[in-house]
């Protein structure tokens, strides 16, 4: 075997280690090729970890606020189509109105002509039973003639402004479907982009999916520590408003001496100022905790998923009170107040376009229908961190 092998030239050797600089010169040349090598690979248009988290949250607000969008531009198409529907039962209406009137007109035309009233006044005078006939007959045509006419004539009109209506109804109605579509063509995008990012995600190592559920859990981590802070916040206010209050009794009972103060001096920072709210509140987070597990639908109100607004909307009305479809519309349905005052039953919105909203149970938590591919749950008001929250509504 060793007869086979080319000898390397001598010299090349030699002046290799008399030249140190030179050697070490081409190590590192060859070093950083290798690493050149080592790292082509990764260094093509694959996104890092935070990337493709962050690429994945922004789609999913994407894919929310295109919902949001739908929703008002579908409650809108659906009361335009009302709309539309009553102007057309109304045309029909007053068309066969119309008809009745001009059959009646008809059937005066033919008693006009069986009672000779388009003879010569005078014949009809003369063939008249008496004169006081005549002058009866006379006057009931022209009245009634005169009436119909006026009728007929309002008729025509009411019928031209309905017709007028109508075309203007079904112009908008064109308009707010072709927006529909719209809407839906760029929530079909949205979700491909949705299918994109999990590709990507689905591409990961263990490795690195492992190295993502730590990034996520110290995401949870902090929202819970947050949330906590929150909790101690609000017990800490409420321990000073009932010591306030209480302090106030005693200086009311020892002025009257009868202690006829009662509960006025109690904040309306608590849910006990207001047991009408609680008792509704308490119905609609019912409501909402039966609701947790169910899946997140763009679009859907229930009773098998939900959007984050329909989750809203039908916990409310299960205690009574309407709230509007999107949010939108409830966040201005109701009273704004501080987060450190918000009760259990409140509405906290997130996000500068206010495009998604959770129900609001207490201690920093809420229960909401978070995104497209997870679940009605249980999370911290500050899952998405403290900048996300945009405000807090009390509907009722």
């Amino acid at each position: 075997m060793a007869s086979h092998r080319k000898s390397r030239p001598t010299g090349s050797l030699v002046a290799g280690l008399r030249t140190p600089a030179l050697a070490t010169a081409a190590l590192t040349s060859v070093a950083l090729l290798s690493q050149s090598a080592h790292a082509s690979p990764a260094a093509d248009d694959r996104p890092s970890l935070e990337e493709v988290e962050k690429k994945v949250d922004d789609l999913y607000r994407q894919a929310e606020s295109a919902t949001e969008k739908y929703n008002a531009a579908k409650e809108k198409t659906a009361k335009q189509r009302k709309r539309v529907d009553t102007l057309l039962d109304d045309v029909a209406q007053r068309t066969q109105k119309l008809n009745e009137a001009r059959e009646q007109l008809g059937s005066f035309a033919a008693a006009q002509y069986r009672t000779g009233a388009t003879a010569p006044d005078t014949a009809t005078f003369l063939l008249a039973d008496t004169p006081q006939d005549y002058f009866d007959q006379t006057q009931v045509m022209d009245r009634l003639t005169g009436r119909q006419k006026a009728a007929v004539d309002d008729y025509v009109t009411q019928q031209s402004e309905t017709m007028k209506q109508r075309r203007e109804a079904t112009e908008s109605l064109r308009t707010l479907t072709a927006s529909q579509n719209d809407l839906r063509t760029a929530k079909a995008t949205v979700q491909q982009k949705l299918t994109d990012a999990r590709e990507l995600l689905a591409k990961l190592t263990a490795e690195e999916k492992a190295r993502l559920a730590a990034i996520e859990k110290r995401k949870q981590e902090e929202a819970a520590r947050k949330a906590a802070e929150l909790a101690r916040q609000q017990a800490e206010q409420q321990r000073q408003e009932e010591a306030a209050a209480s302090r106030q009794e005693q200086q009311s009972g020892a002025s009257s001496g009868a202690g006829t103060s009662g509960t006025s001096g109690t904040s309306g920072g608590t849910s006990a100022s207001d047991p009408s709210y609680a008792t509704k509140a308490d119905k609609a987070l019912a409501f909402a905790r039966a609701q947790v597990g169910k899946p997140y639908v763009w679009g859907a109100t229930g009773p098998d998923s939900y959007d984050c607004s329909g989750l809203t909307q039908a916990a409310w009305k299960a205690a009574g009170v309407d709230l509007p479809r999107t949010t939108y519309d409830q966040v201005n349905a109701g009273t704004t107040v501080p987060l450190s005052q918000a009760l259990p039953g409140d509405l906290v919105f997130f996000y500068d376009d206010v495009t998604h909203v959770g129900l609001y149970i207490g201690n920093g938590m809420m229960i909401h229908a978070p995104k497209p591919g997870a679940y009605v749950r249980e999370e911290s008001i500050y899952y998405d961190g403290e900048g996300s929250i945009h405000s807090v509504v009390r509907p009722a």
